[in-house]
């Protein structure tokens, strides 16, 4: 392995349960025979000696943090690179040599093929434009779509019987079930939906069970979705692309998902800029992105990447569906929050944290919610969108925060 990984090497490894664990072991293993070796992955998921800054020949670069990388980050031993997850790819050809992408795979099929199962991501579409070396484990499901590589198309592989991660469904409480019905009151039957992960997605999911032939077009496929096939309400008939079938570009939940994908014909895992390419979301009607934020202020811009002002994740695909959405005939786009965190702290701001970062523009909010309502900004003035985000903030803050209006000059006397 370390053969193919020349001084000054960049090093592809997909996100989650794409990273091959044993090949990374065997690099940083090796890693006094490499020579300023950089690694590139979005939401690592194992803790590793390197990304403490252990191995002077080895350094992270982070594309999107995660638990994992988010302390290794702060404390100045990992890079992030700021992005829109569908320009990913494309960033790392432009960007870094792509010397070789190593990743988990399932062991080949009779036919020689190779399916890197849970993952398409980025790495889906640099096969057959980079070298791949790949670690095949039983334990991956063999998916479907434009992550398979014959054996003829990489430069080695290896074997290893390590589990998968599981990651799973967050549990609602009373708060988020109200924030998805308001959200799910708003979804007609037959919409295309994308639908991220966390306690307020898993409501939203809960709620959509008496809908009718919704399909689902998503950066990231979880255990919910299973739940809505196997009720008949996700079936996709309606869809404009890929019609009856799920597709999305990486997978994350529990055992019971990774088991339901394997051999799944009904669903597809294409690369990450097919599937966030906001020129792919507005060819779908009735198209509805929903996304979680950790702030928002009174002009409509959302923070979703920091917390306090301090870097926490990065922007993912949220830019890239809610653009798509705002082009999509009948789309919608929801940017959900809790009024409050769990400190009491208001997340309806009168001016962002300082330190904070923008992650989806003003211009393209089209809806906030939260427990208190659904504020629509789309089209809407200045003093007009600040009075709809006051009245969706918890009760506690919303005389502060007309305050800050007047003083910002978003609301004027009358």
């Amino acid at each position: 392995m370390l053969d193919y990984i020349p001084p000054g090497a960049d090093v592809i490894v997909p996100l989650a349960n794409g990273e091959p664990t044993t090949v990374l072991d065997a690099i940083e293993e090796g890693a006094g025979r490499l020579e300023c070796v950089r690694v590139h992955q979005m939401h690592a998921l194992h803790d590793r000696p390197y990304l403490h800054g252990a191995l002077r020949n080895l350094r992270h670069v982070s594309w999107f943090l995660s638990e994992v990388t988010r302390p290794a980050f702060w404390s100045g031993t990992v890079d992030l690179v700021p992005n829109h997850f569908s320009e990913v790819p494309l960033l790392l050809r432009q960007t870094t040599r792509c010397d070789v992408v190593v990743a988990a795979a399932t062991p080949p099929d009779r036919h020689g093929y190779f399916s890197l199962g849970t993952n398409a991501d980025y790495v889906a579409s640099l096969i057959g434009r980079v070298p791949f070396f790949l670690e095949a484990t039983p334990h991956m499901p063999r998916t479907k779509g434009a992550n398979v590589l014959h054996h003829s198309q990489i430069v080695g592989w290896c074997e290893s019987d390590r589990p998968l991660v599981e990651v799973p469904r967050s549990a609602p409480d009373e708060v988020d079930r109200t924030i998805a019905g308001y959200v799910a009151e708003r979804i007609p039957d037959g919409a295309t939906l994308q639908v991220g992960i966390g306690s307020i997605a898993s409501a939203i999911l809960d709620a959509l069970r008496d809908h009718r032939d919704l399909g689902i077009h998503t950066e990231l496929l979880h255990d919910g979705v299973v739940d809505l096939v196997e009720a008949g309400v996700v079936t996709g008939t309606r869809k404009e692309i890929r019609p009856n079938h799920i597709v999305t570009t990486f997978c994350l939940g529990t055992r019971r998902l990774y088991d339901w994908l394997h051999d799944n014909a009904g669903v597809e895992l294409l690369g990450v800029d097919f599937v966030n390419n906001p020129r792919t979301v507005a060819r779908m009607a009735r198209f509805v992105s929903v996304n979680a934020t950790t702030e928002v202020d009174l002009l409509g811009q959302c923070a979703s990447e920091t917390v306090a002002g301090r870097y926490w994740s990065s922007s993912g695909g949220q830019a890239d569906f809610a653009r798509g959405a705002m082009y999509s005939d009948g789309g919608q786009a929801f940017i959900v929050t809790r009024s409050t965190t769990r400190q009491g702290r208001s997340r309806i701001r009168a001016l962002l944290t300082e330190g904070s970062v923008v992650t989806t523009l003003k211009n393209t909010v089209d809806h906030v919610v939260t427990e208190w309502g659904i504020a629509e900004l789309r089209g809407r003035t200045l003093a007009e969108r600040a009075r709809r985000l006051i009245a969706i903030a918890h009760p506690e803050h919303r005389d502060s925060l007309e305050q800050g209006a007047y003083e910002a000059g978003l609301l004027r006397p009358r």
